[in-house]
């Protein structure tokens, strides 16, 4: 793999720290700036949001500009407006900037995920993947914790001052490392082409999956806590330490597609989302145990990313002549998985189903997911028996 490729790993992990890292400094941000809990949770939302609908909208803007340019414009912004938000007095600047850098993390992903895959060869596209959605596991490891930490040590001010130093090497990084084209250049795609090489059912059908499979992924670790504490019946403690076991099986899954993506990609998805359903369905019957609420953490986001990995990688296969917009896209299926799991664990919990519940929700995003691969396989199946059929 390129080294530039592991220089937009570092930018991906900054963005994937100041995504996740949040939820440690909310407490924190809505004394200071004197409003309530619940307000100050609409900055996770809002950020949420702004990557949703921002992803393929920056993606379709950006396809003019060189790759270089589009990758240092949306990561100095990013940069910039978590320095405005370490800076500002008022929760409305606050939440404004949290839409930005929602907007320039989306635009950079969908960008680096076409840059990477155009930098590799035509059928390692996965294994480039890999390296990317690497940053976002290793900020679930070690950038999240290390937010928090700084929100408790000097104040949640600390950690946006974080973000905007660790993406400042990644600045310099691509200004010298990223090859720059010129925006008139016959290379340059344009919005029409790429419009074009997105009518394609199977990549309708791998967008659905990757959202409902991430949807199953964060219903679950939205809700962890409670599991931990309530039901597995640990002490408060052990909530870092499932965080982590979360991160670190992230890491292995992503690192499992890197390696399985490219060859292997239709045996890990089927025999990974057979296993995931199965997980799901076991962690929620044996939640009450701690040994199986530990090794099942561990196991089932392992799983979780090596398929979820896997799908990205799939979604930028299925549109090979559309790689900006397949990873706008692709980010802003993630991202509606990630707001649809934990808004339909709420629903569960809210209806007095108790803190199980979310695993089953999981189960049965993941069995949807298997449904709808089974149905779309079949479809297709009939439409190649059909052609020969007319032949």
């Amino acid at each position: 793999m390129p080294f530039t490729l592991y220089l937009l790993g570092l930018a991906v992990f900054a963005q994937g720290t100041s995504e996740f890292m949040l939820s440690g400094l909310l407490p924190g941000i809505a004394d200071d700036l004197g409003v309530s809990l619940a307000t100050a949770g609409t900055l996770t939302s809002a950020f949420a949001a702004g990557m949703v609908v921002g992803a393929p909208l920056v993606a379709m803007l950006s396809l003019r500009w060189s790759p270089r340019g589009a990758l240092l414009g949306f990561l100095v912004t990013f940069l910039l407006v978590h320095v405005l938000g370490a800076l500002t007095p008022t929760f409305a600047v606050l939440l404004a900037t949290r839409v930005v850098a929602a907007l320039a993390n989306a635009g950079f992903l969908a960008v680096a995920l076409a840059t990477a895959t155009s930098m590799v060869d035509a059928n390692a596209k996965g294994r480039a993947t890999s390296v990317l959605l690497g940053g976002t596991t290793l900020a679930c490891v070690a950038g999240v914790p290390a937010g928090a930490v700084l929100g408790q040590m000097w104040g949640w001010r600390s950690a946006f001052w974080a973000v905007a130093l660790l993406s400042a090497p990644a600045v310099i990084a691509i200004l010298f490392s990223v090859p720059r084209r010129p925006s008139d250049s016959p290379a340059a795609p344009s919005l029409r082409g790429e419009l074009r090489a997105l009518r394609s059912a199977r990549l309708v059908v791998t967008l659905l999956l990757a959202a409902l499979v991430n949807g199953a992924t964060f219903c679950t670790f939205t809700y962890l806590a409670p599991l931990v504490t309530e039901v597995a019946g640990l002490g408060a403690a052990w909530v870092p330490v499932l965080l982590a076991l979360f991160g670190v099986g992230s890491f292995a899954g992503v690192a499992i597609s890197g390696r399985l993506a490219d060859t292997h990609p239709v045996a890990l998805l089927v025999s990974g989302g057979a296993a995931l359903l199965v997980g799901w369905a076991a962690f929620a019957l044996t939640a009450g145990s701690a040994g199986a609420a530990i090794v099942l953490m561990l196991v089932q986001s392992t799983l979780s990313f090596a398929v979820g990995s896997t799908l990205i990688s799939q979604v930028l296969y299925a549109a090979a002549g559309a790689p900006t917009v397949a990873g706008g896209l692709a980010t802003a299926a993630l991202n509606v998985g990630a707001v649809l799991g934990p808004a339909l664990g709420g629903l569960v919990l809210d209806a007095g189903l108790g803190y199980r519940s979310p695993l089953w929700v999981s189960a049965v995003l993941v069995a949807l997911a298997l449904v709808l691969a089974a149905a779309a396989r079949g479809a297709r199946a009939r439409r190649e028996a059909a052609t020969v059929t007319a032949r």
